[in-house]
């Protein structure tokens, strides 16, 4: 087996996951802000060095702005629904995924406004600035496309925002644990960041880091209990407890933690130089391929490695079954919960085969996915 769909989630995870996971599940099974005794000091401990893994990974200020969710789509429907009400104005991507279109036009009385994006996928900045009204109360978009790979100029669209007064957020996707990701540099006001990809860890688990001022205005989506202020049946006002009702995926917190560590020591750069060639490599071979368009960058410097492939003389669905079945090949086919993203890219309706490299994939898998591709188009 060939596994290239790690924009869908990575695999294998970070060596030492499972372990810890097993550990918390065997040893401690405790809650964290329930009791006082031995394992659930263990388990608050676990959380709270998670949390300045992140921020130390993300350039962060404080672990109390570090909400642990769900996952990134958790994560982005709290950004979403707590901070947005009718009358509202919000700015994105035209290559946004569904877990950003989903909560916005879900919501009565917010109007959506696409910034458009070229035929690789890149944002026009220039058409920004006038894009703003007096009512828009955030801008979100996607670091990097999950279709193509393209990695927009978070900084730029950083400057803009704060010059124009209006909260940055940021679906960092498919970038976190590929790219280097500074909150404070981007000038961001939120950013949701998903365990289970490009971070190495199990899935079931994320983050939402906030700035102060952001965090201050959202309104909770859950309410319950917090272990906290338990002489009072209204929420605390103190982070991160506001906003982490209910018990925690604990098992998640410990897999993702040791995964963290095994990137802290591997060195996101590492990680980063090794996808980089693997993708360059993907890239060279196949533009000596007739019979199949990239869709999405060359440029190696504005992407990340997802990479889709759109067979011209052949249905994709069906080369994407060819290529389990005959080869082994592992990948993601059709419109990937970003229809929005395809239309831009020419690719609606027939969608694409997407393959997407992982910290575990080798010159021999491109290789043969290359040969795959060949034999197939």
């Amino acid at each position: 087996m060939i596994y290239l769909d790690n924009a869908a989630t990575s695999y294998p995870k970070a060596p030492g996951v499972s372990a810890r996971m097993c550990h918390y599940i065997d040893r401690v099974g405790a809650s964290i802000n329930r009791g006082v005794y031995a394992p659930a000091q263990e388990a608050e401990l676990e959380t709270l060095g998670l949390r300045e893994k992140l921020c130390a990974f993300f350039h962060h200020p404080e672990p109390t702005r570090v909400l642990l969710t769900a996952g990134a789509t958790a994560a982005l429907n709290l950004a979403i629904k707590g901070s947005l009400h009718p009358g509202s104005r919000v700015l994105v991507s035209s290559m946004e995924h569904n877990a950003v279109m989903r909560p916005l036009l879900r919501l009565p009385g917010v109007a959506v406004s696409r910034i458009p994006c070229d035929a690789e996928g890149f944002a026009d900045l220039d058409a920004l600035p006038g894009l703003f009204r007096e009512n828009t109360r955030l801008v979100i978009m996607a670091h990097g496309s999950n279709v193509c790979g393209a990695v927009q100029d978070a900084a730029a669209i950083g400057r803009i925002c704060t010059e124009k007064g209006v909260p940055f957020a940021l679906d960092a996707a498919q970038t976190a644990g590929h790219l280097s990701v500074d909150f404070r540099a981007f000038g961001l006001s939120a950013m949701a960041v998903p365990g289970h990809k490009g971070l190495l860890g199990p899935g079931g688990v994320g983050a939402l880091l906030l700035r102060d001022d952001f965090a201050q205005k959202l309104t909770p989506l859950i309410a319950g209990g917090t272990g906290s202020a338990s002489d009072s049946e209204y929420l605390p006002p103190y982070l991160p407890d506001r906003f982490e009702s209910g018990t925690a995926n604990l098992p998640g917190c410990y897999g993702w933690e040791a995964a963290l560590r095994f990137i802290e020591e591997t060195g996101v750069d590492v990680l980063r130089q090794h996808e980089r060639a693997l993708c360059a490599r993907f890239l060279d071979g196949l533009a000596d391929i007739s019979g199949v368009r990239l869709v999405g960058p060359r440029d190696m410097d504005r992407r990340v490695g997802v990479i889709s492939v759109d067979f011209l003389r052949r249905d994709n669905a069906e080369m994407a079954y060819a290529l389990e079945a005959q080869y082994g090949i592992l990948t993601r086919c059709g419109l990937h919960c970003a229809p929005s993203a395809h239309k831009t890219l020419g690719t609606f309706p027939q969608g694409t085969v997407r393959f997407s490299l992982g910290w575990a994939s080798a010159e021999a898998d491109v290789d043969a996915a290359l040969a795959a591709i060949r034999a197939l188009a």
